[in-house]
């Protein structure tokens, strides 16, 4: 823990190739050989954090795939955001200008592959381009929403990001529309 700590700390504020071991340990507070017993060398730190958080989200990202089970996209959005809040510290570096996009588009990709099957059989008069754009255009706002909250500290609990994500998926303008009714 405190190696990913002292690395994703690290990583806020430079690119990875200008991380040495030497600074991450003394950053950490650990001797090389501590380093050493686990990882192979910074790449290797970087691909088990995003290998385990990958493991995580497809975890979250399960019960889409589940279709004896009715779909219910604000127990399975909360169990994502839960896993981004769990990982918030690889979520603010992959977020920032010294992230790994790839993991950010290999995220993607795999929330593209289980959302379009379950909105395929949800949304069935829907045709597999119009899935596809409707997933492209929630999937950029839902990480403009996570940078927003990252922003704020993650301080709201994740089902209720979750649920704003959903409103905001499911009635567009209405969502601000809504609250409008609601201000005195």
């Amino acid at each position: 823990m405190l190696i990913r700590q002292a690395f994703t700390k690290l990583l806020q504020q430079k690119p990875i190739q200008s991380i040495s071991i030497k600074e991450l340990c003394a950053a950490a507070g650990i001797n090389r050989g501590t380093f050493y017993a686990h990882y192979t060398d910074i790449y290797d730190l970087l691909a088990k954090i995003e290998q385990e958080m990958f493991g995580e989200i497809q975890e979250a990202l399960q019960p889409l795939l589940e279709e004896a089970r009715p779909l219910n996209p604000v127990d399975i959005s909360t169990g994502i955001f839960q896993c981004l809040k769990d990982n918030s510290d690889l979520c603010i570096v992959t977020l920032g200008p010294y992230g790994d996009k790839a993991f950010a588009a290999k995220l993607l990709e795999l929330g593209r592959e289980r959302c379009q099957a379950s909105y395929s059989q949800y949304f069935r008069r829907a045709t597999p381009e119009q899935i596809s754009y409707y997933y492209a255009f929630v999937s950029a706002g839902c990480i403009g929403l996570l940078d927003r909250w990252l922003q704020d500290g993650m301080r709201a609990p994740a089902g209720e990001i979750a649920r704003i994500a959903q409103e905001i998926m499911l009635s567009g303008i209405g969502f601000l529309q809504g609250r409008q009714e609601e201000t005195p």
